[in-house]
This record gives C-alpha cells, structure tokens and sequence, in this order.
C-alpha cells in the first residue's frame, strides 16, 4: 500500500495541473471502490474549480469551490494518471479508457486525471471542508511526522508507558499519521532501534533522536518520487527510485550496510507484517 512519500508524490504531481483549474466533467464509471461512492459524485465534482490540493496521512484531500473537499485513498493498488497536461510536464495524448478506469475527471484545461484502480481497495468520498476534522478516517490521526507537531518531546511522551514493541507504535496512526512499514524499518535501521524494543523501554533521549531520522527517510523518499515494489507509479506513470535505496526493507539475508557491523539482515514477523533489521547493530 502507498505510504506517506508515495501520496506526497503523487500530491505534488497532480497540484500544477489541478489546481485552480475546473473540472469541466467527472465521469464515475462504478458504484463503489472499497465503499459506496457519495451520492452524486460525478455532478458534485462537476463545474467545480480546485482551489488546492492537501495530504493528511495517507489521503490526497481536493479542497473546491463548493466548500466540499474530495477525499481519495489509493489503497493497494490505486493509480492517478495523468494526460493532456497543458504544462508540457506529461504526456500529451489521452490513452485508451482502460477495464479499471474508476474515476475520470476531465479539466477544462485539456487535462485528464484518471483514478485506475485493479484491486479496488481505494477509496473516494466528498464532505464538507470545514468537517473534515471530524471525518471518520481523520478524525483519529495523530500528527504528521513531517509537520511541527511532530516534535521530540511530543513523541517521548507518546511512547512513554507503551508495552507494544517500537515498531507497532510507529505503525499507530493515532500516534503519528502516514507512516508505514517500509518507512518504519528504514527509519529503525538508521536509529540502530531493534524493532523488538518495547516503547515503553526506549529512553526518551533515544526517542527524540528518532524524530529528525524519521523526517530524513522520508525527505529522501519523496524526493526520490517514492518507493515502486508492485503497482505505485507517480502522476507521469514513472516509477519511484527510493527502492533501490533500502537499507533493510526486502533485503533478508543480505549484509548490513552499517559500516564495520559484519551482520546480515533478517526477517521477522510481527502482526502479520515483515520487519526486516538487523539484529547485531540493532539494539
């Protein structure tokens, strides 16, 4: 599933095309993704100009002129593509509609963004924009790991008395937002943080120190356009690089990358996903 680089990226891909440009039509060619669309969509959507484009966790939040926002959650294997960008930034010709083409929105720019989607775990909904705060899948977010917030006293005391190992937390949204499991191993490793560590027993001087590291993986992942393992592409249909880039994440077996540690990297499961580290310079 994307996670917060992926989104970032794809944010960042879409904005010079949407932005202040209207939706000139909005074609919604299926009832439901994960969830029933809103009623109505494609006439909501339609007309409206965009006035910006938000990320929060792991949502792309599309905020109009009709004071709604629209919501859209890849899921595991959605895409947004886009083509007749009158910026000159991605390809110019419209392809063929294709069997999982969802969600179409045509701009009155020439633009077209379409929301492909095989496995149909995303999801899209629309809400009022000054509600958004209290949307059932915002609701309950804890703050972005890129944003002030997110600050090294604040995460001290969120792991504080935490019996679940570091790498679970890391995982809770509601004690910081977008952050997934690639991003957690890598982010571990450069802390040299066992993921088997209980929160609870992570001083607080090892815990602030987290925080720029998470900040630094992430600042590295989106500028290298996120990570592609299966279905992520960016909004021009190329690939991310951060991949090729892993320290630990789908490298089991292989030697570590911490210089003088002699160690190899294994391969664990917790909660039913893989934490990859190493176990000699993770502590």
């Amino acid at each position: 599933m994307p996670e917060l680089p992926e989104v970032e990226t794809v944010r960042r891909g879409l904005a010079p095309v949407m932005e202040g440009a209207v939706i000139a039509r909005a074609d919604v060619n299926r009832p439901d993704l994960r969830w029933p669309f809103p009623p109505d969509m494609a006439a909501r959507l339609t007309g409206q100009r965009v006035l910006g484009l938000r990320r929060r966790a792991k949502y792309i939040l599309v905020d109009l002129a009709s004071d709604e926002t629209l919501l859209i959650h890849l899921g595991m294997s959605g895409r947004m593509l886009i083509s007749g960008d009158p910026l000159g930034q991605f390809v110019h010709t419209h392809p063929a509609p294709e069997k999982h083409d969802h969600v179409v929105l045509h701009m009155e720019n020439g633009a077209r963004i379409t929301f492909n989607d095989p496995r149909r775990f995303g999801a899209m909904d629309l809400f009022a924009t000054s509600a958004g705060e209290a949307h059932a899948l915002l609701a309950k977010l804890g703050p972005e790991p890129l944003g002030n917030s997110f600050d090294e006293a604040y995460f001290a005391q969120a792991l504080s008395g935490r019996n679940t190992p570091v790498k679970s937390a890391l995982l809770d949204q509601g004690i910081v937002a977008g952050l997934g499991n690639i991003y957690v191993c890598e982010a571990l490793f450069r802390a040299g943080i066992s993921p088997l560590r209980k929160a609870k027993n992570l001083s607080a001087k090892r815990a602030a120190a987290l925080v720029p590291i998470i900040r630094d993986v992430l600042g590295d992942a989106i500028e290298a356009g996120g990570s592609s393992l299966r279905d992520f592409r960016q909004a021009d249909g190329e690939l991310g690089y951060f991949q090729h880039s892993f320290d630990v994440y789908g490298r089991e077996g292989e030697p570590c990358r911490r210089e003088g540690c002699g160690g190899s990297v294994a391969r664990i499961v917790q909660s039913g996903r893989s934490s990859f580290y190493c176990a000699q310079c993770q502590r």
